[in-house]
């Protein structure tokens, strides 16, 4: 039974006792089913409105949720199209593996191998051509127009 359904009832029970209300006993009692009615109506309406919050609160959260997908895939798909994505890079990781930069004033160039291994190089690799992933083996070779070179 619901609480409106009791509020109901109750009222329903103090009709059928036939009460004085005249009296002070029948005035409370009335007053009280009343007070318990109008609070009933009140409850109801906040719940009412809190199943409305909910439904909308869950609207936006599955919006929300498709945004976040949308701009996850397309961070994935453009990660390494940019080469402002390259800033980050930590060049101690391949100082650990064993890679010698040479001189500190030389160009460290890196380039993104087709299995996702991320291979840097100096500028004597880079004139030679080409340089082989240690991941998966491939060459990656390296070319050069000639109008770029011109405005080197």
């Amino acid at each position: 039974m619901t609480i409106s359904e009791k509020s109901a009832y109750i009222k329903g029970l103090m009709d059928g006792l036939n009460l004085d209300t005249e009296k002070a006993e029948g005035k409370l009692i009335s007053a009280l089913v009343e007070l318990m009615g109008d609070v009933t109506k009140k409850l109801s309406d906040v719940e009412d409105t809190t199943i409305a919050i909910s439904d909308e609160l869950d609207e936006i959260e599955e919006d929300l949720d498709a945004i976040e997908d949308y701009i996850l895939e397309s961070e994935d798909d453009d990660y390494y199209d940019d080469e402002d994505d390259f800033d980050d890079f930590d060049d101690d990781d391949y100082e650990d593996e064993g890679f010698d930069y040479g001189d500190e004033d030389s160009t460290i160039y890196e380039v993104k191998c087709a299995c996702g291994n991320v291979i840097a190089f100096d500028e004597d690799t880079l004139e030679e051509g080409s340089i082989v992933c240690d991941e998966c083996g491939e060459t990656l070779e390296f070319t050069f127009d000639d109008e770029d070179e011109d405005e080197e």
